[in-house]
């Protein structure tokens, strides 16, 4: 018959296999939240970039308008303004369900637009009467710092 006995040495390595065991488990968890964080910290920079991005590219847009002005009693304007970040080069104007308000005249002494810088305005003399409609269709059509031409529709009213 043997006898088994267990001497305090054993004891000690047993400890410290179950403490090695024990801190193997620790070290994977910390490494997985390490990997989750590594996840979540590329993710944060990839929205920062993208943020960054979207805010050059709108430093390099224009943003033009159109509205009707009224001067007194019976004069009115149609004034085209650039509200944006860049100026808008090649303006040019439309009216697609007709123009009744403007001369071709007025509009061919000013229009194509070479360059409209930012918070600059272009005023053309609108002609209105009883029986001019209340509301135009407008659009206005530039290039700026993005790829292709822009088009903007707009209504505009007395």
């Amino acid at each position: 018959m043997t006898s088994f006995a267990v001497g305090s040495g054993e004891i000690i390595a047993g400890f410290a296999l179950l403490f090695s065991i024990y801190a193997t488990f620790k070290t994977i968890q910390f490494n997985n939240r390490q990997q989750k964080l590594i996840v979540t910290q590329e993710k944060l920079n990839q929205l920062l970039l993208d943020k960054e991005t979207s805010v050059i590219e709108f430093e390099k847009q224009a943003e033009l308008g159109a509205s009707f002005l009224k001067l007194g009693s019976n004069k009115y304007r149609v004034k085209i303004w650039n509200k944006g970040k860049a100026p808008a080069q090649d303006v040019s104007i439309d009216f697609p369900e007709g123009n009744e308000i403007v001369s071709e005249r007025e509009i061919n002494e000013k229009f194509p637009l070479q360059f409209l810088d930012v918070h600059q305005a272009v005023e053309l003399i609108a002609s209105v009467g009883l029986s001019t409609k209340s509301k135009h269709l407008v659009k206005l059509e530039w290039s700026d710092g993005r790829a292709l031409r822009v088009e903007k529709l707009i209504w505009i009213t007395i």
